[in-house]
């Protein structure tokens, strides 16, 4: 099976969920969350990941994860993670109940795949000090690919994890996830990392953009938007609109994509240095607003 085929099978069976220039959106990717190890990657940017998932959820944005939002190659459940990072996931049921979050999954995650999975894991939790299990994400859907549709133009925006581009991790990624959690997790916790992951291997990195832009050309410049690499993208209107929102496992910096009012921003968040020595989560812009109807080629 190519990439072509497999983001044709991705599109063709996407969630569509409408929108206008009303809608707000953020998308973030590979958050890479797990169990508060040395191993998780996570760790160190949460504080700034939640602050900003409260500020989303204060104004009135769905949240969409473009996939490995959970590290479940180099953990063996999501309870561990769950109890790492518990604040993070009572936030993200607040979005659910609202119908505002839209979850896919990646190669991280690929067990997300299976619906029977999902409602084992995610449903439900034990929670101690009632002694009992206390809902979560009762009823959440995974899916591979979510197209955003305007209901007024018709223009619509492909969101997915962008692995479909990656024939290693997508087809062998039961292999990867076994070399990573004998090989790999040690091995990073001394600071070697995976070749196999495009995010730490450039000539790999380069191999999936490619592919990935090619499938956008045949697909009549459809404006895409995906993660994988960690690599954050930010076309302008008339070039190739390939969209990256980067990683949420940056050095002491997370990357999204908002959408808002119409309009696509690469924003970037941080902790900053106030001049009286305090520190702060601050947003910072990075590139955008442009108007989504820029990039329309019909």
């Amino acid at each position: 099976m190519s990439s072509k085929t497999r983001l044709d099978r991705a599109y063709k069976n996407a969630k569509v969920v409408p929108f206008d220039n009303s809608s707000k959106f953020i998308l973030f990717s590979d958050c890479h969350r797990g169990d508060n190890s040395f191993a998780d990657d996570f760790a160190n940017n949460r504080n700034i990941y939640f602050h900003a998932l409260k500020h989303y959820y204060a104004e009135g944005f769905s949240y969409c994860e473009l996939g490995d939002g959970d590290e479940l190659w180099e953990n063996l459940s999501f309870e561990s993670i769950l109890n790492a990072h518990k604040n993070v996931y009572m936030l993200m049921k607040l979005f659910h109940e609202q119908n505002r979050l839209h979850m896919i999954w990646g190669n991280h995650d690929m067990v997300y795949r299976d619906p029977k999975y999902v409602e084992k894991q995610l449903s439900s939790f034990f929670d101690p000090k009632i002694g009992e299990d206390v809902e979560l994400f009762c009823n959440i859907q995974y899916h591979e690919a979510v197209v955003l549709k305007h209901s007024e133009t018709g223009q619509e925006l492909f969101l997915a994890h962008g692995h479909q581009a990656d024939w290693w991790n997508y087809l062998f990624w039961k292999w990867s996830r076994f070399m990573v959690r004998i090989l790999w997790k040690p091995l990073n916790v001394m600071g070697i990392a995976d070749p196999t992951s495009p995010a730490k291997n450039y000539k790999e990195l380069i191999k999936v953009e490619r592919r990935t832009k090619k499938w956008i050309i045949e697909n009549n410049n459809l404006i895409t938007v995906v993660g994988h690499t960690h690599r954050p993208r930010f076309p302008e209107p008339g070039d190739i609109a390939f969209f990256n929102d980067g990683s949420c496992v940056h050095p002491r910096s997370i990357t999204g994509i908002e959408i808002e009012n119409g309009e696509i921003s690469l924003i970037k968040w941080q902790i900053a240095t106030t001049d009286d020595g305090t520190l702060k989560i601050v947003r910072i812009l990075l590139e955008g607003p442009k108007k989504l109807m820029d990039y329309k080629t019909d």
